[in-house]
């Protein structure tokens, strides 16, 4: 299963990657995210922890960052994998912002229906909010 959103903002990939990078201040953007927190730098391999609106803290694993246009950020599951990938795009606007949610494994189905609807819901806000952060500090 996959859920994917996508927005435009009228920004560079590296004012938006400021914000991705900030790791402890993605609820002020984010409004399904109640706390979030890092151990290390941002980049791969680094763990973190975030602790959504609704539901349990969960530990994250940042497996991929490329700087200014990608980051992936994983969290194990019972028997699933959840993957958020951020891919920015630059356009001759702006950046062009594609936030998919990914669930793998053999409980992913289980997982995608108790909570994979919840994220589908929340993605557009989610996104909406970083875009509304982003421009405003420009």
């Amino acid at each position: 299963m996959q859920i994917e959103e996508t927005i435009k903002i009228k920004a560079t990939p590296e004012q938006i990657f400021a914000f991705y990078k900030n790791v402890s201040e993605w609820s002020s953007w984010d409004p399904d995210v109640q706390s979030s927190s890092i151990d290390g730098d941002f980049r791969e391999g680094t763990k973190g922890k975030l602790k959504p609106s609704k539901g349990p803290e969960t530990k994250i694993e940042f497996t991929e960052v490329t700087r200014n246009k990608s980051f992936t950020a994983s969290s194990k599951l019972p028997f699933c994998t959840m993957r958020f990938v951020h891919e920015l795009v630059p356009t001759n606007e702006g950046t062009e912002v594609i936030h998919t949610v990914t669930f793998s494994g053999m409980l992913s189905p289980l997982f995608n229906r108790l909570i994979g609807s919840g994220i589908k819901k929340g993605l557009p806000k989610t996104m909406q909010g970083l875009k509304n952060a982003v421009e405003s500090k420009k």
